[in-house]
């Protein structure tokens, strides 16, 4: 991998660590901005390297550093309620880079909105195995409060990916 690659991939993943914890706890999965990075992740890098930068991600809060909603780490996140999300974020990342690839604003859209659907449907899944509810249960407490949130990252990402794409190229 060369050098600027590595650099790039390695601020994303910092960009991860620092946002990532800064989460609104709303019971048992928080609003965090992870989501706004993982997004930024996979449609900034591209499928490997986003998805990549985000399993960096993943690797240093299983490890221990308190990167995760509300400055959580441990593989208990992994196997809590939120696990599902967790896995669903390298998901999110390389759907949005993978599906990306003519770099206009409807394919950003389309490929975010379709990386989301995964993380949600991974994360509901999940969520309903470890928590004992049902799928209205696990909607209701796990994905319709998101949804506007979500929105509205997608709306900051297609303003500032363009910004972005200006100073990450890789020639």
């Amino acid at each position: 991998m060369k050098n600027k690659k590595m650099v790039y991939c390695a601020l994303m993943a910092a960009v991860l660590c620092v946002i990532s914890p800064l989460s609104i706890p709303v019971g048992a999965v928080p609003i965090s901005l992870a989501t706004l990075g993982v997004m930024l992740a996979g449609a900034l890098l591209g499928a490997q390297l986003g998805t990549l930068s985000v399993l960096i991600y993943l690797v240093l809060g299983w490890v221990g550093l308190p990167v995760f909603a509300g400055y959580s780490s441990g593989f208990t996140c992994l196997f809590g309620p939120t696990g599902g999300y967790m896995i669903g974020y390298l998901f999110l990342a390389f759907l949005t880079g993978f599906l990306y690839k003519k770099k206009t604003l409807p394919y950003l859209v389309g490929s975010i909105l379709v990386g989301e659907l995964v993380l949600y449907l991974l994360g509901t899944i999940w969520f309903m195995f470890v928590a004992q509810t049902s799928l209205v249960s696990a909607l209701t407490i796990c994905v319709l409060p998101f949804i506007p949130g979500d929105i509205a990252k997608i709306v900051l990402v297609c303003l500032l990916l363009p910004q972005l794409e200006k100073v990450v190229h890789f020639d």
